[in-house]
């Protein structure tokens, strides 16, 4: 107790407010070295520490990286003799410092960096302001204490790099009140919105709106990300300065980096190879199809480095061969190229192997790694007990390595182990194991293959990636990744780690996904009620709405799980813009209209998109035989039912007539069958409560419509599902439909086309389609058209 007391002491002594004292004391490494600086100051300044000093010394302790830690007593020394007293000279110092982080310090050149021996005097600062005062004096007289005075202090503060920003401030106000005056009343009101700018474009937003609403089931756009047209801006635009990196080239200066005696040479070596370019990676091991939570890793390893002007790579991390497969390795491309990005060029782990096993024997070489004979199942965990073989001699390990790789001991008898610990505390991790597994690409070659823990930073260091982007479950392995690369003084990338995209009321698991296929639950990998990226292609889903989703989501360290919701909702913007109107009817109801117009056209022409009939139309027959949706008609209603009944006429749409019922047929079972309708043009007729789609002389088409998959949110918690997560599949997640119609617009459409059916959503031709059935998945769903089989499938839940 009396040592927090003497620390809060110590902190207010030197200007630190209580609350700031005491906060700054929660925190230990940073009170600790506080205290450190502090005592350090004042043995070698005048005595005890002033309050500005001390200010300064605060403003050390909490931004002193861990690169520069190795100069703090230096620039406690430049604070305390007062050499360095402005915050923008200590941040001068800092940057300095960290530019030239393993090099003895030049003196000379280091107090120019920092502007040591430069003092700006008042009337310096008194002239600068004026100056940039005489140069926007009457837009300031025009606009008075509304024109932004940042502008000044900028532009004066660039003239006079070391001032004192206070003291700048202090000089612009004056100058301002000097010739302003004081404040009045409507100096002190808000800025009235410019005529003509935002007023006008929502006055021309709600009649747009307006219009909009007068179609129904049109989704309105409040996202400028989209374009009429439907065009996405890019995952980056959209992302904007949300995550700042280093740049290439600069990697020591990123928290946490270790620098070497070696590492500036590496550095050097690495921008003359690279160009300062940007490069990095996406890593996938092809053992299954990639999920939803992948199409995050996509947009930001090729998004950041578009961005930047710079290359990524696809890498396949095929260091697996039990469970890699070809169809694996086609899929991860596909997907990647349907997302929008081509990789700048395509290796794999397995290009490195001979790379790696000299990397290996160098590692044992140099002493830091060993042969070690502990069972599998004794290295789980993260309490497994030391090995008895960590100290074993070089040679011997050499020579043990030598005879894993020939293939003389046998699976699970040794592992190659490292001397290192990992930030989650599991020792020694294995960078080499045995498997008698033909690989893909090498064949026989090998019987030994690298883990992750061994292979993933060397192939970044390896390929000159700059920025290794990656989920946040990795942070365990950065002080891994960051020892091997140092150990075997080769290049090393800087490793950077972001949150997981998790979603809802799924399971993405390759082994869970799995047993679902097995189990007969779903259909394969591409079925529509998962989300891998192969089922939301073939739902329907746009790569453009997957990466407007990614990047409204954004890249932070806090694990989130996203509701599926937000993702439909990206899916229905794009859509809503790119998807055309056609009219469909899943259950139909024969009409039969007995007054049918003689002189009516045969066809009518119907809007693509109705909210901008400038992008197109389509002809669709009209003849005295049509279909309506069967829940468009009821015998008996209520007031607020606003369709087809025996007492109520109803609008068609798009033909400019209203029909009404004068018989209604009834099949043996009592359901209605047909209806018999007379027509009337809706300009000679009081206007009907609602208008219903139709169509006619329709394509026949089979529609699978879609429900979740599983009930709960949370299908693999114990706690809300103990029966696990096959226990909590819905069963009735799929309705097929077996014959539907739709208007014969769609006798075109192609695999994957998208079209918004009136009044019931958005569906997708689905790859069943041939030139016997079409099928058409709803929400997304797909179609069929005559000699061709439809299959539709609806694009939402």
């Amino acid at each position: 107790m009396a040592d927090q007391e003497n620390m809060l002491s110590l902190f207010t002594s030197i200007g630190l407010s209580e609350q700031k004292a005491k906060e700054t004391a929660k925190n230990e490494q940073v009170s600790q070295n506080l205290r450190k600086m502090i005592e350090k100051a004042k043995k070698v300044g005048p005595g005890e520490v002033d309050k500005e000093t001390g200010k300064l010394l605060y403003h050390l302790a909490t931004r002193l990286k861990s690169q520069v830690q190795p100069f703090q007593a230096l620039l406690v020394e430049y604070l305390a003799s007062r050499r360095i007293h402005t915050e923008v000279k200590l941040n001068a110092a800092l940057e300095y410092l960290l530019h030239h982080p393993t090099e003895p310090v030049d003196t000379k050149e280091f107090e120019l960096a920092c502007g040591v021996g430069v003092t700006i005097t008042p009337d310096q600062i008194e002239a600068s302001v004026e100056n940039v005062i005489k140069k926007y004096r009457s837009e300031l007289l025009k606009k008075r204490y509304h024109f932004n005075m940042g502008t000044i202090m900028g532009e004066a503060r660039s003239h006079l790099k070391w001032a004192d920003g206070k003291a700048i401030k202090s000089e612009v106000d004056m100058q301002v009140l000097d010739l302003l005056g004081p404040k009045t009343a409507e100096d002190l009101e808000k800025p009235a919105k410019a005529k003509g700018g935002k007023q006008e474009k929502g006055a021309a937003k709600t009649k747009t709106t307006e219009k909009m609403k007068e179609e129904e089931n049109v989704h309105v756009l409040e996202n400028d990300a989209i374009s009429a047209e439907g065009e996405v801006k890019s995952f980056m635009d959209l992302m904007g300065d949300a995550v700042r990196f280093h740049k290439p080239g600069e990697n020591y200066k990123t928290d946490g980096y270790v620098i070497t005696p070696n590492t500036m040479n590496l550095m050097k070596k690495h921008v003359a190879e690279t160009g300062g370019k940007v490069y990095t990676r996406f890593p996938p091991e092809p053992n299954g199809i990639l999920h939803i939570g992948h199409a995050k890793a996509i947009n930001f390893n090729f998004g950041i480095a578009k961005a930047h002007k710079g290359y990524c790579y696809l890498r396949y991390d095929d260091t697996n061969p039990e469970k890699e497969e070809e169809k694996f390795f086609r899929g991860i491309r596909d997907t990647i190229e349907w997302l929008g990005y081509k990789p700048w060029k395509v290796t794999h782990a397995s290009d490195n192997f001979d790379k790696l096993y000299e990397f290996a024997v160098d590692l044992i070489k140099r002493g830091h790694a060993y042969i070690c004979h502990m069972k599998a199942e004794e290295l789980k965990g993260f309490n497994c007990p030391d090995s008895p073989w960590r100290d074993r001699p070089i040679e011997e390990s050499l020579t043990l390595f030598e005879d894993m790789k020939n293939g003389k001991i046998g699976e699970g008898e040794a592992t190659l182990r490292m001397k290192t610990t990992l930030e989650e505390g599991k020792k020694d991790p294995v960078a080499y194991r045995i498997k008698f597994t033909p690989h893909h690409r090498t064949g026989d070659k090998w019987c030994i293959y690298p883990t992750y823990d061994f292979t993933h930073c060397l192939c970044d260091s390896i390929e000159n990636i700059s920025h290794s982007l990656c989920t946040k479950e990795f942070q365990s392995r950065r002080s891994s990744y960051y020892w091997l690369c140092n150990a075997l003084d080769t290049y090393c990338p800087v490793q950077w780690e972001y949150s997981r995209l998790n979603l809802n009321y799924t399971v993405v698991s390759k082994r869970k996904i799995g047993k679902l296929i097995s189990s007969g639950l779903v259909r394969d990998w591409d079925d529509p009620r998962l989300f891998t990226l192969t089922a939301l292609r073939r739902r329907g889903f746009p790569p453009e709405a997957i990466n407007l989703f990614c990047a409204k989501v954004g890249v932070t360290m806090a694990q989130t799980v996203i509701d599926p919701t937000l993702l439909e909702s990206c899916v229905r913007d794009v859509l809503n813009v790119t998807a055309p109107r056609v009219m469909a009817v899943l259950e139909p109801l024969k009409v039969t209209i007995s007054n049918f117009p003689v002189d009516h056209p045969e066809t009518v022409s119907v809007p693509n998109f109705p909210a901008d009939e400038r992008r197109g139309a389509h002809e669709v027959p009209f003849t005295k035989v049509i279909f309506i949706e069967q829940s468009d008609f009821k015998e008996e209603t209520d007031k607020n039912y606003k369709r087809l009944s025996v007492k109520q006429s109803a609008g068609l749409r798009h033909v400019g007539y209203a029909i009404s019922v004068e018989q209604v047929i009834k099949d043996s079972t009592g359901k209605v069958s047909e209806l018999i309708v007379s027509c009337k043009k809706t300009t000679d007729t009081e206007k009907p409560k609602g208008f219903i789609h139709w169509v006619s002389s329709p394509v026949e088409c089979e529609i699978r419509l879609y429900e979740r998959l599983f009930m709960h949110k949370h299908p693999e918690d114990s706690n809300e599902v103990p029966g696990g997560f096959i226990s909590d599949v819905n069963t009735n997640s799929l309705t097929v439909i077996p014959k539907a119609y739709i208007d014969t617009s769609v006798k075109k459409a192609k695999v994957y086309d998208k079209f918004q059916f009136e009044r019931l959503g958005f569906f997708s031709v689905d790859p069943d389609t041939s030139s016997e059935k079409v099928v058409d998945d709803h929400k997304f769903n797909h179609c069929m058209v005559r000699n061709i089989s439809y299959t539709f499938q609806v694009c939402e839940f």
